[in-house]
């Protein structure tokens, strides 16, 4: 860009949407200086200002905070095509996103449809399970879940459902009454334990990380209350290393 067809600061902003206000923060804090100015002082932005500009924007929707930014600028092997390659790879996640809500949504139409009426506790329900899956679970992962559910169908998933819920009612007998989890029964809980988790994930240890923080952090998680999945996991894991000491 010559020199001619330089931008003032409130045509740049005007034309990229920023604030005029958000270019003379970047201009203070030492991130994007115009390289020209008027003979008044004003500043003038040229076109590695602008080509800067489009690295510092594509690092933020990536995520990065400005002190990140600063420190990658810095970098003589940190290019523009890095930028808007990171940048890239950030919009598929969020297209793939996109595209699982829409999936949920023609889900949730379908048993609108299919049913006379859905309760609005149910709905909102619905809704809070689907972000709370797209909280923890990578874009790809999601898609492995579902094809997961698509291999198993409408009657795995139920009878999962229902093998799930009597373990939960043994080892929560089993806690109950004391019992040791280095007994032999408690292992047997527990190896049926690992069978269903693995199961879910399909031996997939990113899939297994992203739940295992779920339950951490939330208060239920697919109907069962997370503080007693909690206490109960903490049993099981004492049941795996009794199992593993014994080999």
């Amino acid at each position: 860009m010559a020199a001619a067809t330089a931008m003032k600061v409130g045509e740049l902003a005007k034309r990229t949407g920023l604030s005029v206000r958000t270019l003379h923060y970047y201009d203070e804090i030492g991130l994007l200086s115009p390289s020209q100015h008027t003979g008044a002082g004003h500043r003038l932005y040229g076109a590695r200002d602008v080509a800067r500009l489009q690295q510092i924007l594509s690092l933020r929707q990536v995520g990065f905070s400005l002190d990140e930014i600063r420190e990658c600028l810095k970098s003589p092997d940190f290019s523009l095509r890095q930028a808007i390659e990171l940048h890239i790879a950030r919009l598929k996640q969020q297209i793939e996103l996109e595209r699982g809500l829409c999936e949920r949504l023609e889900a949730i139409v379908k048993s609108l449809c299919a049913a006379e009426s859905v309760s609005v506790d149910k709905f909102i329900q619905t809704m809070e399970a689907m972000n709370r899956m797209e909280k923890y679970y990578t874009p790809e992962q999601l898609n492995q879940l579902k094809q997961r559910r698509e291999q198993y169908g409408e009657e795995g998933i139920r009878q999962g459902e229902r093998d799930w819920q009597a373990l939960i009612d043994e080892v929560r007998a089993e806690m109950n009454a004391g019992t040791d989890p280095a007994t032999e029964r408690v292992q047997a809980l527990a190896a049926r334990w690992r069978e269903l988790v693995g199961r879910f994930t399909g031996g997939d240890p990113g899939i297994a990380k992203s739940l295992n923080r779920m339950w951490k952090e939330e208060d239920t998680v697919h109907g069962f209350a997370a503080k007693e999945m909690r206490e109960m996991m903490a049993y099981i894991s004492k049941a795996h290393a009794g199992e593993q000491r014994t080999k």
